[in-house]
């Protein structure tokens, strides 16, 4: 038999009250219980970091978190970055510095430095790069995705 629970939750500003299994993952939940794809499925060990959404501020790996775990928080997924429609300047410098290829870890990466510049205004590239360490990206040899992050400090800077 199932276990079922009540979780209230806010993702990318609005509020949801659903009935959940106690195994499903917050990254499962997302994708099929509100159907936000964006946060993207790879290795479902919390290797690869395509899965990665803001848990109250702070980065998480959704396919190794519960849904329940989530329960009262606030949840940004990369669908939230965009401000009325409109690409966020991360986002925007992923595109103006070839920061992404494939497309399967963007989302993931975009989370990660959305923290980063968050946490650091001025990071160095050293900082930059110990970010994404832990997100996988076959495509791009992290040269845009680190020249994007940095463009974005600078030009807050200004």
């Amino acid at each position: 038999m199932t276990t079922m629970h009540e979780i209230t939750l806010k993702v990318n500003g609005a509020d949801y009250a659903c009935e959940v299994e106690g195994r499903l993952t917050l990254a499962d939940f997302l994708r099929h219980q509100i159907n936000l794809t964006g946060t993207h499925l790879g290795c479902e060990h919390g290797v690869c970091g395509a899965c990665t959404v803001l848990v109250n501020g702070k980065t998480a790996r959704g396919c190794l978190m519960l849904a329940v775990q989530a329960d009262e928080a606030e949840i940004t997924t990369v669908e939230g970055l965009a401000v009325n429609g409109e690409l966020n300047d991360l986002q925007q410098a992923f595109m103006e510095h070839h920061a992404l290829q494939c497309g399967f870890c963007t989302p993931g990466m975009l989370m990660t430095l959305t923290e980063l510049l968050e946490e650091n205004p001025h990071p160095k590239e050293q900082d930059v790069r110990e970010a994404i360490s832990g997100n996988i990206c076959r495509c791009t040899g992290y040269q845009g995705i680190v020249a994007a992050a940095l463009a974005v400090a600078e030009q807050r800077d200004c």
